[in-house]
């Protein structure tokens, strides 16, 4: 995906505003299930449907699928987490709940463990637990 300045905003217009307007609350006490993946259908929501929510607007504005791809970490204390990478011509960079800024994946401190596959998002590919370090080549850096 070829990243304008237009496109560029895009992306941290639709990263602040479900940032901004998802409560988050866990799938455990919304929904009584420890897992629970869904849209924030409630204005409530965790990792996940953030990320659902993300991927569907950027869709929507025409981003391809095929560049957003869902992806499983664990964040900087070390617990599971749902972020959307976004593959672009800049690079691959993060939208995650957890933060405002959108980062490259190399800087954004995160263990990366397995993510969507660009051309089928029902495959998943192991990511090998790797430290947000440029050094290590993944399925993302090949």
């Amino acid at each position: 995906m070829t990243v304008s300045e237009a496109r560029w905003r895009e992306l941290v217009e639709v990263n602040l505003h479900f940032n901004r307007s998802i409560i988050a609350m866990t799938d455990q006490v919304q929904y009584g299930v420890m897992e629970h993946w869904t849209y924030a259908k409630t204005g409530k929501g965790d990792c996940e449907d953030y990320v659902l929510e993300k991927r569907r607007e950027l869709v929507r504005r025409g981003w391809p699928a095929s560049t957003l791809l869902i992806t499983v970490v664990l964040d900087k204390e070390g617990n599971g987490h749902a972020v959307l990478t976004v593959v672009t011509d800049r690079g691959e960079f993060v939208l995650d709940n957890q933060t405002d800024q959108i980062l490259p994946w190399s800087k954004s401190e995160l263990t990366f463990i397995k993510r969507q596959s660009p051309t089928d998002p029902n495959a998943w590919i192991e990511l090998g637990r790797t430290l947000g370090r440029p050094d290590i080549v993944t399925a993302g850096t090949r």
